[in-house]
């Protein structure tokens, strides 16, 4: 059995990731592609210390607000 563990941040990030397709009613690779495709997966990654601290719903309620915002993935603001 492989015994390596993920960084906590990676694995918070597959977790957020999992529990926003259900969410969202998609596949998390659905979703992924979405947030790569509006440039915004990086963004994500890197609020893991905001996100981990707050109830999902927050989350939830700040990337939708981030995917709402952003329609262009060349959108300067990212």
């Amino acid at each position: 059995m492989y015994a390596h563990k993920l960084p906590a941040h990676t694995e918070f990030f597959l977790y957020l990731l999992e529990h926003y397709a259900r969410h969202r009613q998609a596949t998390p690779a659905q979703v992924l592609a979405e947030w790569d495709t509006r440039n915004i997966t990086e963004y994500i990654q890197g609020n893991y210390e905001m996100y981990h601290q707050e109830a999902l719903t927050n989350a939830f309620a700040d990337i939708d607000a981030r995917m709402t915002d952003i329609q262009d993935p060349q959108d300067p603001r990212l």
